[in-house]
């Protein structure tokens, strides 16, 4: 399956969070609301990076808890170490823990994905959206089908991760400015629920435990190193780090 490139101005989607509420809003959402209206302040939203010690468009990553019902905004500092900015509520995601298996399923995906530019929708039905990238290459090995799984605006799922309009905008935002920055693609991790030993051992006859304890291993080795790993696919497992670079392994990408 080829996928689904997203139409958008180019200024729409390298603008700057340092420039001006008022003279941002080139991003419309749903029902044409550009994200620089007074229900979305930019400069709020600046000042609380500034604060935080973040730069303006830095590399980012996303870190989605199911059972938790929470979106973490992580960013790189100025060495390179990401940490929290944000945590956000997940106003809706559909199905329940597990994988995403098949289209129509109206399962919410868990596992590592990377969200590139092409992957940016500014005009989408749900306000503003982001494209996640199922099924990406594990999934495809593993012969999982699916399309346009999104972290969106709007309290409603079938089978995407719903922000709300408010949250989306600041999310969306920050995502946007780290790609128009330079960041090639920003990588998206889906838990089913925060991976301790003790909540993986509670789960001891569930069928996904295999699948969780191989996300597991990306899940320390984030904690360890304070950055996300690379992730390949591999004979129907996720691989990290040095191990990902293997002739026999597929990059998680985004799209080009």
């Amino acid at each position: 399956m080829r996928p689904r490139r997203y139409r958008h101005r180019r200024a729409a989607d390298t603008f700057s969070l340092t420039r001006s509420s008022a003279k941002a809003g080139a991003v419309s959402g749903a029902g044409g609301r550009a994200i620089s209206d007074p229900q979305f302040d930019r400069g709020r939203l600046d000042a609380a990076l500034a604060r935080a010690g973040f730069a303006p468009g830095a590399p980012t990553h996303l870190r989605l808890y199911k059972r938790e019902r929470l979106l973490e905004l992580w960013l790189a500092d100025a060495a390179g170490r990401f940490r929290l900015f944000r945590s956000y509520p997940i106003c809706a995601y559909s199905g329940g823990l597990g994988p995403k298996l098949a289209e129509g399923d109206r399962q919410a995906p868990e596992g590592f994905y990377r969200v590139a530019r092409g992957q940016l929708n500014p005009n989408s039905r749900h306000h503003l959206a982001f494209d996640i990238g199922f099924p990406n290459a594990f999934d495809r090995a593993l012969g999982r089908t699916g399309s346009v799984l999104m972290v969106h605006g709007g309290c409603s799922s079938a089978g995407c991760y719903a922000m709300t309009d408010a949250q989306i905008d600041e999310i969306y935002a920050v995502v946007a400015a780290a790609l128009a920055a330079g960041q090639a693609a920003v990588d998206v991790s889906i838990f089913p629920f925060r991976l301790s030993e003790t909540a993986l051992q509670a789960e001891a006859a569930n069928p996904w435990l295999a699948f969780w304890r191989n996300l597991k291993r990306g899940a320390d080795l984030f904690a360890a190193t304070g950055a996300p790993p690379p992730v390949a696919a591999r004979a129907g497992r996720y691989v990290f780090g040095a191990e990902a670079a293997g002739p026999d392994c597929t990059p998680i990408a985004g799209w080009a």
